[in-house]
């Protein structure tokens, strides 16, 4: 018994292993080609919305590294439409997967509690094993015969007001100390405030709010708030690089979120390197970041009037 236990624990960690190097190896892959999965993946031809997640089958949008999975997974194949689901689950719409397509991986996290023997003593004693496990989903455009609305095409529209009124309440309600001037975006942790150029300084409205989305993001960090430290000691080094992943992680989560155009930023091209080693090094830091900033993200909407409503 005892060396089947020991089998089956390093079966699990070497699929649990094979997952995190296979989705680490897909996001080196893009940033070795200079490519951020997180900045365009998406495609504005879908009623589900202009910019969006990766949504399930029901409507749900997945959250954390699935984002990052399905996002890259879009970009590679050039898929416009945001829905993604199971083999299962369009044949139970009476759909079709087509013939020779390959589907793509996300993953989810879970636990067990289980009974074990140590070989010592001969005792039983009960195990908490946590593990991750991978399935295939298929995008709709990948797929037959499903209900028109999964496959339909947005209306155009077109406003031409500068600032995004849905985009200046949603900051607005984090209260968070944002001062506007000079020409450098950033958030001072000491002082607890944001700075910000003047929003006529950008070159558009999306690409102030997407910068504030990457500001706010480093905001959450503040010991009164989710108090995330990752030992930072000098500018660049691989601390400092992977909580500039974070916030431009957290940043493509909200723009999402806020129908928003990520641009990507000129002063955040140098880090490129940095996370490629980073990421290098460690399978799992990919995953870490995507976790944090989906801790973020939702810590940024928990302000909204909208999270106090369904809390009630």
């Amino acid at each position: 018994m005892t060396t089947r236990t020991t089998d089956n624990n390093h079966h699990e960690k070497a699929s649990r292993q094979d997952i995190y190097s296979r989705v680490t190896a897909r996001i080196v892959a893009d940033l070795e080609q200079g490519v951020r999965t997180w900045v365009k993946p998406w495609n504005a031809e879908h009623a589900a919305g202009k910019i969006t997640r990766p949504l399930r089958h029901n409507g749900r949008p997945y959250s954390g590294i699935n984002i990052l999975m399905l996002w890259s997974a879009a970009m590679a194949e050039g898929f416009g439409a945001p829905i993604w689901m199971t083999y299962r689950q369009a044949s139970e719409l009476n759909a079709q997967v087509r013939k020779g397509e390959k589907g793509s991986l996300v993953v989810y996290a879970n636990s067990i509690t289980r009974k074990e023997t140590d070989d010592r003593t001969g005792d039983e004693q009960m195990r908490e094993i946590h593990f991750m496990k991978g399935y295939t989903v298929f995008n709709v455009e990948q797929i037959e015969g499903l209900p028109e609305h999964y496959y339909a095409k947005p209306v155009p529209r077109f406003n031409p007001v500068p600032r995004i009124d849905h985009a200046e309440s949603f900051f607005a309600h984090l209260r968070a100390d944002i001062r506007h001037g000079g020409t450098k975006a950033y958030y001072a942790q000491d002082a607890d405030y944001i700075r910000m150029p003047p929003f006529e300084a950008f070159c558009d409205a999306q690409s102030y709010y997407a910068t504030l989305a990457h500001e706010s993001t480093h905001w959450t960090k503040h010991p009164a708030r989710l108090n995330r430290e990752f030992g930072r000691k000098k500018w660049g080094d691989e601390a400092y690089a992977e909580e500039e992943l974070v916030a431009e992680l957290g940043a493509a989560f909200l723009c999402a979120d806020l129908e928003l155009t990520l641009q990507p930023r000129e002063d955040h091209a140098a880090y490129i390197g940095h996370w490629l080693t980073v990421l290098q090094n460690d399978k799992r830091a990919i995953f870490r970041a995507a976790a944090y900033a989906q801790r973020a993200a939702d810590h940024l909407h928990s302000f909204q009037p909208s999270a106090t409503r369904e809390a009630a």
